[in-house]
């Protein structure tokens, strides 16, 4: 069975520079993350990146993951992840995370795919502050539908704990968290794949409606799904995974488990519950099969 990692986070030195950075701007920066990894009982990525990479690579081999997506989850690592993505030899592949509302989004959407080897595009309309269908946000969209790019939507809560243990403020607006925003771009540009994180982290109900309605909508199972708790009545992971299957199909869910730092690494007890909810659900060995890595491998292969 190919299992394939569909919410990997690479989190490379850049990643942790970025984010010092926005604590301060002229902050000497070994020094915060020293401060950081002391705190936290993290472990830095080392400086080169051929070195992160062999740890991840390392990482998945253990585990038996045979490919998995990463995430270049703030502007300044694009670079970064970009290189990793040349030298995984086609075993990665890669999302980076863009604002659409800046002027130059769809310029930047063009060069960066351009230049590197990525394969769709991350948004966080709660931490960028727009809705996905505001119609000023049409020549990104146009660009990514150009370059054959998919569109990885993080809706619902969105909580960063490395941002949290670093300080910095918490910006997030759930105004533009609710994954019907998504409706009209996706009728829109039937072309484009959108994955929707963490069954809707919190809109689930939201997810499931979508899903209903556009068929080129996706879900991924990535995250203990501690959202659950939030809902107005108690759900058991068997019952997302089963009520989920009932509206996306098994052919639309993607596997994932959010996994991002060391020493944790690849959190093989997400996939173990998730595994167990599957069958929990009466999923057939088929069904699993394509969650866990069938149906991000045909993804990719589009």
């Amino acid at each position: 069975m190919l299992l394939c990692d569909s919410h990997l986070h690479f989190f490379s030195r850049d990643f942790f520079v970025a984010l010092a950075r926005q604590k301060e701007a002229n902050a000497k920066v070994d020094d915060v993350l020293a401060e950081l990894a002391a705190r936290t009982k993290l472990e830095l990525p080392a400086r080169e990146v051929r070195a992160h990479l062999d740890k991840w690579l390392a990482e998945l081999d253990r585990h038996n993951v045979a490919r998995a997506i990463i995430f270049a989850s703030v502007p300044e690592e694009v670079g970064a992840v970009g290189e990793a993505l040349q030298l995984a030899n086609g075993r990665l592949a890669g999302f980076f995370l863009i604002n659409p509302r800046a002027e130059d989004s769809a310029t930047r959407v063009r060069q960066i795919s351009a230049k590197y080897r990525y394969r769709g595009v991350m948004l966080f309309p709660a931490l960028h502050h727009y809705h996905v269908n505001d119609e000023t946000l049409l020549p990104f969209f146009e660009a990514a539908a150009a370059c054959k790019l998919h569109v990885f939507a993080h809706f619902g809560i969105l909580q960063v704990k490395l941002r949290d243990a670093l300080g910095l403020p918490r910006v997030y607006e759930s105004t533009f968290a609710n994954p019907l925003d998504l409706q009209a771009v996706a009728n829109r540009y039937p072309q484009l794949r959108f994955i929707i994180p963490h069954f809707g982290c919190g809109f689930w109900r939201e997810t499931l409606m979508l899903g209903m309605q556009c068929e080129n909508v996706f879900v991924d199972t990535s995250s203990s799904n501690n959202w659950m708790a939030a809902q107005e009545f108690p759900l058991t992971l068997a019952e997302v995974f089963h009520r989920t299957k009932a509206v996306f199909g098994a052919e639309r869910m993607l596997f994932g488990t959010d996994s991002g730092v060391f020493p944790r690494g690849w959190r093989k007890d997400i996939f173990e519950a998730q595994l167990a909810a599957m069958r929990a659900a009466e999923f057939s060995e088929k069904e699993i099969a394509l969650v866990l890595g069938g149906n991000a491998e045909t993804l990719l292969l589009e």
